[in-house]
């Protein structure tokens, strides 16, 4: 089920009365049973042979968090940690990693005149397995640093791994801040439903008035069957930026809602990342949980900046490259990790600070321009767009036209204008968050904007897209 669907409309409906029906009940255990239950038939919708991998994930790690917690041994700690970062990288590596790894060792065997009899399977990646799997290693690993106490109620920490808001596609949450919300009464509160109710409205707008409608430009401009013309690949990196900030901030912002709606709080992941005015600066704004759990779970534990600055550079190269494989197993990914690691290098080592005027838009574009591979279809697609960059020449505004007029003039006039509202909110809270800053409006300019949403939603409905989200597929 996607957030946008009636279906999904249907059944959160049918789950959030029930919810708020349990809260009359003395015991937490029904409302944390019911969140279960919900999210298994939520995720069990998706595809219900993967259901046996989250409980097991689950299982797994709340008996280890146990053993964790009573264990005086440091050694057997650490091997407890061992089993449970084994089993579950190992999960995930063998969905995501498998056949790219065999692709991978016959290209090397290749190179040495030597030839392999690859083994290949058909292997369909779980949806939101790299979510859920980082969330239970977090809770191992605090709990053997000793940062948080262990849970010994199994419904709530099942509850826990499998909050469907955020289950398929985050925000990856810490044991530490969400775990305690499913040990704790929640109560209804009107005006946290409100705030909820805006947060969804944002990320319904994103979605479906900005992405969808910027992907199908960007699918034209980017098409691998075309050949690449330099304007084109600048244009439509430059949408697919916006598709894709909108598909996943958008995704973020209704699970926020959603889970507000159920008296949950998730955490901001995503904070106006486009007017960052360093690539630094934009990797604090950028899916923040992904790039805060990198930090706090591989790069500090690598040494971070503490030591020299070799070692520096290796740690957030390395920290960049997995955050690229985390994303697919594909060269292309790894390669834009290691564009952002290497651009992060030389920025670090270059002082001067450029005003925010002219840092902004060079950041910005920096960022399109690295959106590219993530965004190629292959290898060879991704040269080509490089290679239509550097040939001034095929900078030509026919096909762009021609690409306008199939999309719909009026349409993309109303997409802009749509955007640059977007924009004027993302801008006025880039130091807060979107939903606040329209919560600390007046009565009048809160239900203007609220208009405006619901009318772009309106206009720009594209009932040709396929409803699903890009971040489904890592």
């Amino acid at each position: 089920m996607i957030f946008t669907s009636l279906s999904f409309l249907f059944f959160f409906l049918c789950f959030l009365l029930l919810y708020w029906w349990f809260q009359g009940f003395k015991s937490l255990k029904w409302q944390n049973a019911l969140v279960i239950a919900g999210s298994y038939i939520f995720y069990g919708l998706w595809d219900w042979r993967f259901l046996g991998l989250i409980i097991f994930s689950s299982g797994l790690d709340f008996l280890l968090g146990i053993y964790i917690a009573k264990s005086s041994k440091q050694s057997q700690r650490s091997l407890l940690l061992a089993v449970s970062v084994a089993a579950n990288l190992g999960l995930l590596g063998f969905f995501k990693y498998f056949n790219f790894l065999i692709d991978s060792a016959v290209s090397l065997a290749a190179l040495f005149s030597l030839e392999l009899s690859p083994i290949t399977l058909e292997i369909i990646l779980p949806v939101g397995i790299s979510f859920y799997t980082f969330q239970t290693l977090s809770y191992t690993n605090d709990l053997y640093k000793k940062r948080i106490e262990v849970c010994k109620d199994p419904l709530a920490f099942f509850a826990f791994v499998s909050f469907f808001p955020q289950l398929v596609a985050g925000p990856i949450e810490r044991a530490s801040r969400l775990l305690p919300q499913f040990q704790n009464r929640r109560v209804w509160k009107a005006d946290e439903a409100v705030v909820g109710l805006r947060y969804l409205l944002l990320g319904i707008f994103l979605k479906i008035a900005l992405a969808d409608n910027f992907g199908v430009l960007s699918n034209h401009l980017l098409d691998p069957v075309l050949e690449p013309n330099g304007l084109n690949s600048i244009l439509g990196s430059s949408c697919f930026a916006l598709q894709i900030f909108g598909d996943f901030a958008g995704y973020s912002s209704m699970a926020i809602g959603l889970s507000k709606l159920l008296g949950i709080e998730l955490m901001q992941n995503f904070r106006s990342p486009y007017f960052a005015v360093s690539l630094g600066d934009f990797w604090k704004r950028w899916h923040i949980s992904l790039s805060t759990w990198f930090r706090d779970y591989l790069y500090i534990p690598l040494g971070g900046n503490r030591s020299s600055k070799m070692r520096a550079t290796r740690n957030l190269l390395l920290t960049f490259l997995i955050s690229g494989l985390w994303h697919g197993a594909q060269i292309t990914f790894v390669l834009w990790g290691i564009g952002h690691g290497i651009a992060l290098i030389i920025e670090k080592s270059v002082k001067y600070k450029l005003p925010k005027a002219i840092a902004r838009p060079l950041v910005f574009f920096l960022v399109v321009i690295l959106w590219i591979p993530f965004r190629a279809e292959d290898t060879r697609h991704m040269g080509s767009l490089f290679a239509s960059l550097l040939n001034f020449s095929s900078y030509q505004t026919q096909d762009f036209a021609h690409v306008l007029t199939a999309f719909s003039q009026t349409k993309f006039y109303l997409l802009l204008a749509f955007s640059l509202l977007m924009g004027m909110i993302d801008y006025q809270s880039r130091d807060s968050d979107s939903v606040q800053w329209l919560s600390a409006r007046s009565a009048l300019q809160r239900w203007s904007l609220y208009f405006l949403m619901a009318l772009g939603i309106l206009l720009l409905l594209n009932l040709s897209v396929k409803p699903n989200f890009i971040y489904f597929q890592f």
